[in-house]
């Protein structure tokens, strides 16, 4: 009920009045089912703009911190991640990512839409980096179908380190979707695993002729976290 609120009443016409986001290949996403949108991520308000546009209640993985905030700002930021569809997920490892990995899988026995970033956060840069090989084990585990799917200059309506975003035409592609039948079975093999993310990557930028780069998008961010504190003398 609360999605269907968010969605209906409070954020989407709201949004999708203001951004006018224009879309391709909606189509592609399958009317029933359980399905698998693999995206890039550029932007917060990726997780915003995607179901808008999608008929069906899309759940999204999102990095546990969004839901234990503590205060007021904690409380509605929690609210506000539950209403359009975001499940916890520790990245910590171990049992706890073990954990939110069955969550997600429970979604798709349900018969539902899960959404995933393969990269693991936000790029810093507006390139594609390295996609981790958990989106793949989702999918041999699940047997759903892949559909990827490209953000297009979201970076630029709520950039990194913005706290208020700003009017600018988004856009969004649907991609066909990609058959991994070949890999079934092989869910625990490491190499299985990085050739199914590489090659949803390598779908990614040809969808939305991002750059891409083969490191992780963690590394890229930190250095320069880094890099904008005083150094010793």
């Amino acid at each position: 009920m609360l999605y269907w609120i968010m969605k209906h009443i409070v954020v989407g016409p709201y949004v999708k009045a203001v951004y006018r986001a224009w879309v391709r290949g909606i189509e592609n996403v399958p009317a029933t089912g359980p399905v698998i949108i693999a995206s890039n991520h550029l932007s917060v308000l990726d997780s915003v703009f995607m179901p808008l546009e999608v008929d069906r209640k899309v759940t999204f993985l999102a990095k546990s911190e969004y839901f234990t905030g503590s205060g007021f700002k904690g409380f509605i930021t929690k609210v506000f991640m539950t209403g359009i569809g975001q499940i916890p997920i520790d990245r910590s490892g171990g049992k706890a990512s073990e954990a939110s990995l069955n969550t997600a899988l429970q979604v798709l026995a349900g018969g539902g839409v899960l959404a995933i970033y393969p990269e693991g956060t936000r790029s810093p840069d507006g390139k594609l980096y390295r996609g981790r090989t958990g989106v793949a084990r989702m999918i041999l585990e699940s047997g759903a179908p892949v559909i990827p799917m490209v953000m297009v200059d979201t970076e630029k309506a709520m950039p990194i380190g913005s706290k208020l975003p700003k009017v600018h035409r988004v856009g969004m592609v649907f991609g066909e979707p990609l058959d991994f039948t070949r890999y079934v079975g092989m869910e625990s093999d490491r190499f299985a695993l990085r050739a199914v993310t590489d090659e949803i990557m390598y779908e990614l930028a040809k969808l939305g002729g991002q750059e891409y780069v083969d490191v992780y998008a963690s590394t890229v961010k930190a250095p320069r976290a880094d890099s904008a504190l005083p150094k010793a003398s």
